[in-house]
């Protein structure tokens, strides 16, 4: 099973755009900003990971008692 196939696949998804952007004209500065930017957003999904296990492991907590 390949990663992507769990991508939303709609025309206009942003992920899907991105996957599929010519990276050919961009100069090395370029390439390197957009680096910067992805791992900026690597940080920022897994943070949303991170509170909503918290918050799901909260709300376990609470109805256990």
């Amino acid at each position: 099973m390949d990663m992507d196939d769990n991508l939303p696949r709609k025309a206009d998804d942003p992920l899907a755009l991105l996957a599929r952007q010519d990276l050919d004209p961009l100069s090395v500065a370029e390439l390197h900003d957009r680096i910067a930017l992805l791992e900026g957003e690597i940080i920022r999904t897994r943070a949303k990971i991170n509170q909503s296990v918290n918050h799901k492991a909260s709300a376990e907590a609470l109805f256990r008692k």
